[in-house]
């Protein structure tokens, strides 16, 4: 289903942001702006801005926002279609009835039918834990600590030992096989036909934040293999963008997030009264994971397994969470395996005390780098702080980066002003606008030169959003066509148009993107922050990005250009000639802030 633009701006323009928002959040004014306690994360100070002039919304804590479609989408956990026909209801718009296509609405009810279909799984399979042939799994549960309460609440079940149980019974309720074979419950082979994936198994249910079932995870009863086994990923079903147990934990009443690896240690944790717990389903944390936990929480306790496995697994975690915008602390549970094994041995309230000493991941990965080098000999020790030194311009905040300079010269003993000398060593080694100015990622980066070139056009969008005086200087070095990511890109091509008929309208940049996460990210291409202090670094800057933007969009243009295109050449060798002039002319190119 497809509004047109004008209906759309028609919805929008007649839904004032403040007044949707304010029915959700307490809004006070302050200046031009309201602010309020973030709805997508924990905070205790308001961080949460509310523009009537650009109709937006964005969070300085978390880095949600976005325009009133993105905030009910994401608040209600709408579609893009649900949120235009609450917000249409509201203003009394009446909108115009839309068909389905005839593959949207296949789509539509396919995915409806496999939502049934786990959910009349699940029935089946918490129904055979509580029969005769399920007692050796409810032995199973009950010896592990699980109380009936816990089962019930988690909607623990059991696979029979018979490998067609569960086929049977769906054919009974008139599902056909094509269907059933793209739930992800089922194997097929020419000799036996369609069978049950999961049979003499313990089976955990996989939810999504809405607790519908979307999968399962399955622990074998005896010595069969593999002793886990998840759900594939279907239609409805994708691990990289679930966490188990989130249905239950989003609702807590704790500043933080749990993420661990098991299905048992989550469980275990939510009996032990840490109803804050989630798991990744069988694969390392992703960006995915960390977008979703960004909207619940703006800290997360990472706790995996205290063994190398383990702690490769937080290494790996907590760059992609503060990627995010999300802090992360690592918990360490030696001389104990996992969360499961801690509680049965010293009990909750040791667990919660190792929660409170959780190290702070930056800090964590220091001393994680440390085990590489031998600090006794004088260039092991030079090493290791130079690549501190490094790990160090992650930090784009000056005052944040000087506090960690401050613990870690305190916790290795090396002379704080020593330790800035070598940051700022290393940041020579870049530019001035890579440096100082850091946008707010919000998808995961491809390499550091592609970073560099997304960080420089973020900017420069945020510029000309912002500043659009800005434009009369930038059109005659730059197109759209030069931003060369492809989200960036189309919002490029939208906001030039937009500054050459000299109407700005941000809210109005979001309507043609459905999806709540591109509009979130497209809202932070506005907000990216700069850190500048005198107006020569100010002017520096500007022609960084500009000179930034052209080299890597000339670049991508030569990879691209076919040998045989004469006409393609000429026409980047005059741009090159311009990027040379551009170059040159470089303290010509001012901007005013």
């Amino acid at each position: 289903m497809r509004y047109s633009d004008d209906i759309i701006e028609e919805v929008r323009t007649k839904n004032d942001i403040v007044d949707v928002i304010s029915q959700y959040v307490k809004l006070q004014r302050k200046g031009s702006s309201y602010f309020g306690l973030c709805p997508f994360h924990n905070e205790k100070s308001p961080s949460f801005s509310v523009s009537p002039g650009k109709q937006m919304y964005y969070c300085f804590g978390c880095g949600a926002g976005g325009n009133v479609f993105t905030f009910v989408m994401e608040y209600e956990n709408f579609t893009f279609v649900e949120a235009m026909q609450y917000l249409a209801e509201r203003a009394s718009v009446e909108l115009p009835k839309v068909d389905y296509s005839k593959e949207a609405k296949e789509a539509a009810d396919k995915k409806a039918a496999l939502l049934e279909i786990n959910k009349l799984a699940a029935q089946y399979f918490y129904y055979q834990l509580r029969r005769q042939n399920g007692q050796k799994a409810w032995k199973y549960l009950v010896e592990r600590g699980l109380t009936e309460e816990t089962m019930k609440k988690f909607g623990l079940g059991y696979s029979d030992k018979y490998s067609d149980d569960l086929y049977k019974y769906l054919k009974g309720k008139g599902y056909k096989d094509e269907v059933l074979r793209d739930s992800g419950l089922f194997n097929v082979d020419e000799r036996r036909g369609m069978y049950d994936k999961f049979w003499n198994r313990v089976i955990f249910p996989i939810m999504d934040v809405n607790s519908r079932v979307i999968g399962f995870g399955g622990r074998v009863m005896g010595d069969g293999k593999p002793k886990y086994l998840n759900s594939p990923e279907t239609k409805i079903f994708d691990k990289s963008r679930n966490l188990y147990g989130l249905n239950a934990a989003r609702t807590t009443r704790r500043k933080y997030l749990i993420v661990c690896e098991g299905y048992m240690d989550v469980i275990t944790m939510h009996q032990a009264g840490f109803t804050n717990a989630v798991a990744s389903l069988g694969t390392a944390l992703t960006s995915g994971h960390a977008s979703l936990l960004k909207r619940y929480t703006q800290e997360v306790r990472l706790l995996y397994d205290s063994d190398e496995a383990g702690i490769r697994a937080a290494l790996r975690g907590i760059p992609i969470l503060r990627e995010a915008g999300v802090a992360t602390r690592v918990v360490n549970l030696a001389p104990y395996k996992d969360p499961d094994e801690f509680i049965k041995a010293l009990g909750a309230e040791a667990f919660q005390e190792r929660l409170d000493r959780a190290v702070n991941g930056f800090l964590f990965r220091v001393q994680a780098a440390q085990k590489n080098y031998n600090l006794s000999d004088p260039q092991g020790k030079t090493e290791f702080f130079h690549q501190v030194a490094e790990m160090l311009l992650e930090f784009p905040e000056e005052l944040e980066r000087s506090n960690y300079i401050e613990a870690i010269a305190q916790e290795y003993r090396i002379s704080p002003e020593e330790l800035k000398r070598a940051v700022s060593r290393q940041a020579m080694k870049g530019t001035v606008a890579e440096r100082r100015m850091v946008p707010k990622e919000t998808r995961k980066s491809k390499g550091q030169k592609e970073n560099g070139a997304q960080k420089a056009q973020k900017l420069m969008l945020t510029w000309l959003a912002n500043e659009p005086e800005t434009y009369s200087t930038v059109k005659k070095y730059l197109g759209p066509e030069d931003f060369t990511t492809e989200l960036y890109r189309r919002v490029a091509g939208m906001l030039f148009e937009q500054l050459e008929d000299g109407q700005v309208s941000l809210a109005r940049l979001l309507n043609p993107f459905t999806d709540s996460e591109e509009q979130t990210e497209i809202t932070s291409l506005f907000h990216a922050d700069i850190h500048l202090e005198s107006q020569e670094e100010k002017n520096r800057a500007f022609a960084d990005a500009l000179i930034r933007i052209k080299e890597n969009s000339l670049r991508e243009q030569t990879e691209k250009l076919a040998p045989t295109d004469i006409e393609g050449l000429q026409r980047l060798i005059q741009e090159k000639k311009k990027l040379e002039e551009m170059s040159r002319r470089r303290g010509e190119l001012h901007i005013s802030f």
